[in-house]
């Protein structure tokens, strides 16, 4: 469903992603783990379409990205790591505009909507304006959005940031259980505990380069001391290294 074909970004003389050819299947958790500065927001915002590749081609469901953009956004949701919503809107009013906008039908949005909001625990605050809410009470809102039209790919960044440990098993639940119903997932993501627990395969990348892609079974093969995926991660990256589309986002 995702494929990342020799794809380049540069700033300036800084590389930010170097060659990265990748696949990602139907029904598959892919997390991609890497230090601040390593090429991870550059990536995603690629893969999203918030920035174009500098060589190379991603293509999303067999289309490409850059090409073929509104293809794309019928196939692919996204949930950043610092949620943006209408603070003006009830939780209620901005889950009921997205499902609009993508076009969902009345009797189907009605019963997506109470499906989300019983899944992310939405009833206490779904009917406040948006403005008052927590920073895990916008992220669980933005899950529900994303989700809302059962899109064929989604991508998140660093998606259990600011949430309880009760909304973080629910996230985690409901991300292996659409991918076992055929939904391609990408995570990027600092909190290795749940690379470990939810993701098919990972992949490490370190200063714009991928250094490792598989399961973490391979990973540990490659090792011959018994060693945690925090030690094998923290032996094969370096210090991190500042990368401008992390520090800028409008770059």
């Amino acid at each position: 469903m995702i494929e990342f074909l020799e794809v380049t970004r540069d700033y300036g003389r800084k590389r930010a992603v170097d060659g990265l050819t990748l696949s990602i299947g139907k029904g598959e958790v892919f997390a991609l783990l890497g230090p601040n500065g390593a090429g991870k927001t550059t990536t995603i915002k690629m893969l999203v379409g918030l920035l174009r590749p500098g060589k190379g081609r991603i293509l999303l469901g067999g289309y490409d990205g850059v090409e073929h953009p509104r293809e794309v956004s019928r196939l692919l949701a996204y949930v950043p790591d610092e949620p943006y919503l209408y603070e003006k809107l009830t939780g209620r009013e901005f889950l009921t505009f997205i499902g609009q906008m993508y076009g969902l039908p009345n009797p189907t949005l009605k019963s997506r909507l109470e499906r989300e909001i019983g899944q992310f625990g939405l009833h206490d605050f779904v009917d406040q304006l948006t403005q008052g809410y927590s920073h895990g009470m916008k992220q669980r809102l933005a899950f529900a959005a994303a989700l809302l039209r059962d899109p064929a790919i989604l991508v998140l960044d660093e998606p259990m940031v600011g949430l309880d440990p009760r909304s973080a098993r629910i996230v985690k639940d409901r991300l292996r259980g659409e991918a076992d119903q055929g939904m391609s997932v990408f995570v990027s993501t600092h909190t290795l505990p749940v690379a470990e627990e939810i993701a098919d395969r990972i992949g490490i990348v370190d200063h714009g380069k991928l250094l490792f892609v598989g399961t973490l079974g391979e990973l540990r093969a490659l090792h011959e001391e018994e060693l945690s995926l925090e030690q094998i991660y923290l032996r094969m990256t370096s210090a991190p290294e500042t990368e401008p589309g992390e520090l800028s986002p409008s770059e």
